[in-house]
């Protein structure tokens, strides 16, 4: 019996993130949560997760920060990261799995997520 795929879903949007919760549980996703990036670098830390989805513009940490910490360590540096992001900023330099600017419908969020979970190779799709 395999383990379902867990995903950080790290947003401080409350609303966005359980509906985001919702659609990724019914995909059979485990999913974990952090409204901020100080929380999320210690849930990666406990327990590292086989993908991340960050928003950038996070209270505490921001996820800027939160991702050069993740590619900074060791036990993190592969895990891929989907960046979920309102801002309108060149972010093509960031190395991410994908980048998804907000709106983005949850349907978009759950294929982008499933395809990454099952990629071996990382790619940037903006």
């Amino acid at each position: 019996m395999s383990q379902q795929p867990v995903i950080l879903l790290v947003e401080d949007d409350e609303s966005l993130r359980a509906l985001w919760r919702t659609a990724l549980k019914l995909e059979a996703f485990d999913v974990v949560e952090a409204g901020d990036g100080l929380d999320a670098l210690k849930l990666v830390e406990a327990n590292p997760p086989d993908l991340v989805v960050l928003d950038l513009g996070l209270p505490h940490v921001d996820g800027l920060s939160v991702r050069q910490d993740l590619a900074a360590q060791f036990f993190s540096r592969t895990i891929p990261i989907v960046v979920v992001t309102g801002s309108t900023g060149d972010l093509s330099a960031l190395d991410v799995a994908c980048i998804l600017r907000k709106p983005v419908t949850v349907d978009h969020v759950v294929r982008v997520v499933r395809r990454c979970v099952s990629s071996s190779t990382r790619s940037l799709a903006v």
